[in-house]
């Protein structure tokens, strides 16, 4: 089980990243670049097209994006592989959105400019210790269940795009990806690598 990213951003269009926290130590050194571009484009968008209040789960392959987005203004996003339980990563959401609202008014990041972030050390910690889905478990108490009124939506990144339009496209237009991380995409799609699977969710 393996936690790969956990941010917060603005649930605005376009969406703002204000901090994030990866684990990407599985990818190979070079790589990581391009991974952690893919994984900010993966959320910024996800972030975007997430409904206020809404929990969604993002399969793709052998990773899944958990993003919620509340009515503050802000969304949380973790990655994480296929076997990692989705209830503790809707509970690190929880949790890491709550703390920043304490840290963080809402005037301290509504205007921040896009190429800025929050100082939010918190992150790291709990990217660590929620390897160990175990140790979420003073969160998963007090939440017990989702509750049945919360709605999860189960979506594939084909869904979460809209109609017509294709990742392919996203990836070129987007200015969040370096012209190195689109090319990145673009062959490790055509030689069909293990490192495009982490791509295509993001």
């Amino acid at each position: 089980m393996k936690v790969f990213n956990i941010s917060i951003l603005t649930n605005s269009s376009p969406a703002k990243l204000l901090c994030s926290e990866q684990d990407l130590s599985s990818f190979g050194f070079f790589q990581r670049g391009s991974v952690q571009e893919f994984i900010n484009f993966f959320s910024t968008t996800a972030a975007e097209r997430t409904q206020v209040g809404e929990r969604s789960k993002i399969e793709q392959q052998s990773y899944i994006g958990y993003v919620y987005s509340n009515s503050n203004g802000l969304a949380g996003v973790v990655v994480t592989d296929t076997e990692y339980p989705s209830r503790v990563a809707f509970s690190i959401i929880n949790k890491v959105l709550d703390d920043f609202t304490l840290k963080y008014k809402k005037s301290d990041w509504e205007n921040l400019d896009s190429k800025n972030r929050l100082p939010f050390p918190e992150l790291k910690t709990y990217l660590t210790d929620f390897q160990d889905p175990h140790k979420a478990d003073p969160f998963m108490k007090v939440q017990q269940e989702l509750d049945e009124t919360k709605v999860i939506l189960h979506k594939t990144m084909d869904s979460l795009l809209q109609r017509g339009e294709k990742l392919d496209d996203l990836v070129a237009k987007s200015d969040q990806l370096s012209s190195q991380s689109k090319m990145f995409y673009k062959t490790s799609k055509k030689t069909n690598t293990c490192c495009y699977l982490m791509v295509i969710i993001l």
